[in-house]
């Protein structure tokens, strides 16, 4: 219990989780307390249950099966089960107690009963839990070596009929059909386990081709059948490992599945996974089929994959290439792909070939991966070819025309120490964009951006004044001129003042009262603070009614 305290909880949760998690507190119910660990149930979107492991190797941990507790995650489940337990601390010792009474009284109940009593108590079980019935069928079919009638039962458990409504699985009863689906999968893995491995890795594969039908039908929002995707694929690598099936038959089928025979995506198979079960004949079978496959349809996706996969597994840095270079994308995203291989491979020289090429094969510079050109940058950079960077920047800049492009072309141009040069040049591209009112993604013109982040604010006043800004632009602009030019930035401030006192909202508010604290400052430096008086005594009788603007003014002194 040492390890249970609020500072612990709020660690492994994180603050937000924590604080949702003291909202749980009267939804937990059903705690037990064993050895080292308590669970219970906790209700939220729907019924929870929450396992917290109080003394293991790492310390405290937990599970929930909420979704956000399956990826991993100390949830506000957790938390509120942790939250009870420290409120139950004196009584915890005396739970543990009964805890352990109760598993003996039961035991030793069970024990004492005869053959016919147990049957009798197994039989009643049976007949009211449907899921412990099917479970015990799968054992019995196993036992007898009925194939057919484990193949029947696995296929009962994927069916999703039982669990359907006009042919498909809503959200809400998605688990329930997981969870059955899981039983097939450890039908699966029992086989494995009594020595009837050949027959799993059967029923394996059609259980896959079953399940990838029924995913199309199921609302798996929180993935719980990704999971059970992930668990057969396992059983079947634990089949293939005990049962040794003849390399060449499964080194095709593991290619046929990678490229779409059964959608990997669900099931997730990873033939390097089998290099051992497959030997040298089997990986050779394997690398032979992929490649024939990929020349068949060298842009297909799980092609391209599967070689990738095989050729930096065999450490074929031009097989790769090959690869990538058989499909090359127009924005040179694939070439810088390459590179980045050549690297790897310390190949450089090639590497910086390859990302040139790119940019000469991109179709329009506009659409080019910038990440290509801060490759090749960054290149020529390091070799000392610093015009090369700058002349990289400067057509990058013609070609998109953003601020980004412009602040890069900048900071190349400055190592270079050509700036002043580069920048007229810029400047009388972005002039003539505002000209024709070619204004950047939120509508003012580039050239307002490029002048402010110069920290020329004259000049950006002055073309804002000729070809027209965004507000936002216009806010920038009086922020930053408001010391040297207190009129001109209230006249803008005013403005934009104006149409908020129309709206209403928390947010609108907000920046109201801050154009508001702008307005004064203003007022105060042309020394004409009564103004500033009574233009708020009018706007505040005006708003009376908004309570919460008000509120907000009275904090600022407004």
């Amino acid at each position: 219990m040492r390890g249970l305290t609020e500072a612990n909880l709020k660690m492994l949760a994180g603050t937000r989780s924590y604080e949702r998690g003291l909202g749980y507190l009267d939804a937990v119910s059903g705690v037990e307390v064993g050895d080292g660990w308590v669970t219970a149930s906790v209700h939220g979107t729907e019924r929870y249950e929450v396992e917290l492991v109080l003394d293991g190797p790492g310390g405290l941990s937990g599970e929930c099966d909420c979704p956000y507790g399956m990826e991993g995650n100390f949830c506000k489940h957790l938390v509120a089960l942790g939250l009870t337990v420290l409120a139950q601390r004196e009584s915890l010792p005396r739970q543990r107690k009964a805890a352990r009474g109760r598993a003996q009284d039961l035991d030793g109940w069970l024990s004492a009963l005869s053959k016919d009593a147990l049957l009798a108590l197994v039989r009643e079980q049976i007949a009211e839990d449907r899921q412990l019935r099917r479970r015990l069928e799968l054992r019995a079919a196993s036992a007898r070596g009925d194939l057919a009638a484990v193949r029947a039962r696995i296929r009962d458990l994927l069916d999703i009929s039982p669990f359907a409504q006009y042919g498909y699985v809503e959200y809400a009863d998605a688990r329930a059909y997981a969870d059955q689906a899981g039983q097939a999968v450890s039908a699966i893995g029992a086989l494995t386990g009594s020595g009837r491995a050949d027959d799993a890795i059967t029923l394996a594969r059609e259980a896959m081709k079953l399940l990838v039908d029924a995913v199309e039908s199921v609302d798996d929002s929180d993935g719980w059948l990704g999971q059970v995707g992930a668990d057969l694929a396992a059983a079947h690598l634990e089949a293939c490992g005990a049962a040794r099936p003849d390399p060449v038959e499964l080194a095709r089928w593991l290619v046929g599945h990678a490229l779409g025979d059964v959608d990997d995506g669900l099931t997730d198979i990873d033939p390097l996974d089998y290099e051992e079960i497959l030997g040298e004949e089997g990986m050779a079978v394997l690398r032979k089929s992929a490649v024939e496959a990929w020349r068949g349809n060298r842009r297909g996706w799980a092609e391209k994959y599967l070689m990738e996969r095989l050729a930096k597994a065999g450490g074929d840095v031009d097989a790769v290439i090959a690869v990538h270079a058989a499909d090359l994308s127009p924005n040179g995203h694939t070439h810088l792909v390459i590179a980045h291989e050549l690297d790897t491979a310390q190949r450089p020289d090639e590497a910086l070939r390859w990302a040139e090429r790119g940019i000469q094969d991109a179709r329009d510079l506009a659409d080019v991966d910038t990440a290509l050109v801060d490759y090749l940058c960054d290149r020529y950079a390091q070799a000392d070819r610093l015009p090369d960077a700058v002349a990289l920047r400067r057509d990058h800049f013609g070609a998109r025309r953003t601020l980004l492009a412009y602040q890069q072309l900048r900071a190349a141009a400055g190592a270079a120490d050509c700036w002043p040069a580069e920048r007229e040049g810029a400047l009388a591209l972005l002039r003539a964009d505002a000209e024709q009112q070619q204004h950047s993604r939120y509508g003012g013109p580039v050239l307002i951006d490029a002048l402010l982040d110069d920290k020329d604010t004259d000049a950006a006043w002055q073309a804002a004044t000729e070809t027209g800004a965004h507000d936002q632009q216009w806010l920038t602009l009086a922020d930053q001129s408001r010391a040297a030019r207190p009129a001109d930035a209230l006249g803008v401030y005013r403005r934009l003042a104006e149409p908020l006192t129309k709206q209403t909202g928390n947010a609108i508010y907000e920046q109201l009262t801050s154009l508001l604290l702008s307005i004064r400052d203003c007022h105060r430096r042309l020394g004409t603070q009564d103004e500033f008086t009574t233009y708020l005594t009018a706007l505040r009788a005006d708003q009376k009614r908004k309570r919460n603007l008000m509120r907000l003014l009275d904090q600022h002194g407004l």
